[in-house]
């Protein structure tokens, strides 16, 4: 392969101009907001929370019309044309559910929910409805996740051999935390092992076999995990935890070449081809960096709203997948939360 390919990734400001709510004003709906305002031509114009106060705190920030005590107001909202589902994954069924229910199509932070039987209502709710429904794994969206697409799709590794993903960081909590706390589903897996765990889904497709072990906190929800996600031949090896800063790295090994993906992988990237011989090649650098990159998430799903089009680059079946291969993780660990 004499040049790597260029991402196909569309400029956000070319997506047409949509209209957002956001229920849960927290750290994630900020980085949205902030992201679509810079870089897009869409407008979140409406934000609902359970406190009036922390609605009209974070609509002060952003510039944002109207801000609502409760989310029954925010899907009530006639003048917006998405709803934003920005709060922990343990409330993304009720309130992802709220909104498809209200006739709102809906982005949904990952993880896309708390287990699969959920996610699989959601799904039957959104198709059986005409709505666009979304998983918000925004990697998926981003130009050096296009780049590793391609060569995938041109068989540039070869025969893929092993996918390498994990994701790490060190947290010094109260034991009341969210990430600590099982009736909230907290843990690392779903919080931070969504991201190798997708990636490797994305490279192998579902896996066939899983072998995974955790280690627990004294709260109950798991402090690390890891797995081996086989298909085929091919091995995913993944590993999260929220007791350490790991380099948050990932790579793609065939038996041509192999990819990899500086840490963070799962934000804006270069990527990094290394063929049998030694030669490296290396992509240039994205021009959007950071948790500003949540943007090519919401200009994709502004592209599929304004087409009419019902599944994005991440299918629904795929992400019903994930979380299949997630509860699998927890049934191997002893991970149950205790509204299951």
């Amino acid at each position: 392969m004499s040049t790597l390919p260029n991402a196909r990734t569309a400029d956000p400001q070319d997506a047409p101009p949509i209209k957002w709510g956001i229920i849960a004003p927290g750290w994630i709906a900020d980085q949205f907001a902030a992201a679509v305002h810079r870089h897009s031509k869409s407008k979140v114009v409406a934000v609902g929370s359970s406190s009036a106060e922390r609605a009209q705190e974070f609509a002060a920030r952003h510039g944002v019309a109207r801000a609502y005590g409760s989310y029954e107001q925010l899907v009530a909202d006639d003048d917006i044309d998405a709803v934003y589902v920005a709060s922990p994954h343990s409330h993304h069924f009720e309130q992802t559910r709220l909104a498809l229910a209200a006739g709102r199509p809906v982005l949904v932070e990952k993880a896309f929910t708390q287990n699969a039987a959920q996610a699989s209502e959601l799904i039957e709710l959104a198709r059986t409805s005409g709505l666009l429904l979304m998983e918000a794994m925004w990697s998926r969206f981003l130009p050096h996740y296009d780049i590793v697409r391609q060569l995938l799709a041109d068989g540039a590794l070869g025969d893929v051999q092993t996918v390498i993903g994990d994701h790490g960081q060190h947290f010094d909590l109260a034991p009341t935390h969210r990430l600590l706390n099982p009736a909230l589903a907290g843990g690392a897996l779903l919080d931070l092992g969504i991201y190798p765990i997708s990636f490797t889904s994305f490279v192998l497709g579902a896996p066939e076999e899983i072998q995974a072990t955790g280690t627990m906190t004294d709260t109950g929800v798991d402090a690390q995990v890891s797995a081996v996600l086989r298909t085929g031949r091919a091995h995913g090896i993944i590993s999260t935890t929220q007791t350490s800063a790991t380099p948050t790295t990932a790579s793609v090994s065939g038996t041509a070449a192999r990819i990899e993906l500086a840490g963070p992988f799962y934000q804006p990237q270069s990527v990094r081809f290394t063929d049998l011989t030694g030669d490296t090649q290396q992509s240039a650098p994205g021009t959007i960096a950071g948790h500003e990159g949540l943007v090519y998430q919401a200009a994709h799903f502004a592209d599929l709203l304004t087409a009419g089009a019902a599944e994005s680059l991440l299918p629904l079946s795929e992400t019903l997948s994930i979380m299949q291969t997630m509860d699998e993780i927890r049934r191997q660990i002893g991970l149950v939360y205790p509204n299951e």
